[in-house]
């Protein structure tokens, strides 16, 4: 009888893993959180919301990863966020690992270019509530709050492939076209939640 308990209690347990983080079509959570921002402003997801859409990438500032995608990632930021699209970079890594401190995300920000709010995630709840794992986790909302795409910028991991997958996502949500390719699987470094 124990047995068949504990068994019934992994499943039950694997199943609310399962079902944790967002999926496409649900509407955005934690869009009320504060977060510091690296002008040192507090802002919330509400806040960044662009006309068009909002994009989230849960990124850090020390991943491989992270540093194949990052001119990528900067240049469709700056470019879609001046096309409608709320664009935001969120770390939600523990200040404690080295180099993801408010600091080191300041220092990255003016280093790269960004032209859009890189803020931080204090709690790493936010990263919990969405279902981000890796850096980088991407994840694209239209006008309403909905997830449109969820997962990796592109192909490949460490390496830039040749397909952009979130660029063909923002041209069609920004000409209000569906996206064809909705999810694909994040590749990079783990989250190093709080």
């Amino acid at each position: 009888m124990k047995l068949h308990r504990m068994i019934a209690i992994v499943l039950a347990a694997s199943a609310v893993a399962a079902s944790a983080g967002l999926g496409i079509g649900d509407k955005m959570v934690d869009a009320d959180v504060k977060m510091k921002s690296t002008d040192d402003s507090m802002l919330t997801l509400k806040d960044v919301a662009g006309e068009k859409g909002t994009l989230v990438i849960f990124t850090c500032n020390k991943c491989p990863f992270v540093d194949a995608w990052q001119e990528t990632m900067v240049k469709l930021g700056n470019t879609y966020s001046e096309k409608g699209v709320g664009v935001v970079f969120v770390n939600s890594n523990d200040p404690s690992v080295k180099g993801d401190t408010l600091e080191n995300m300041k220092e990255m920000a003016k280093k790269e270019g960004y032209q859009f709010p890189y803020v931080q995630d204090s709690t790493s709840n936010v990263a919990r509530n969405f279902g981000a794992a890796k850096t980088p986790d991407v994840f694209l909302f239209d006008a309403a709050d909905k997830l449109v795409y969820q997962g990796a910028v592109g192909e490949g991991g460490r390496t830039v492939g040749d397909e952009i997958w979130l660029k063909d996502a923002l041209e069609a949500l920004v000409a209000g076209k569906k996206i064809e390719k909705s999810q694909t699987k994040a590749v990079g470094c783990g989250i190093k939640f709080r």
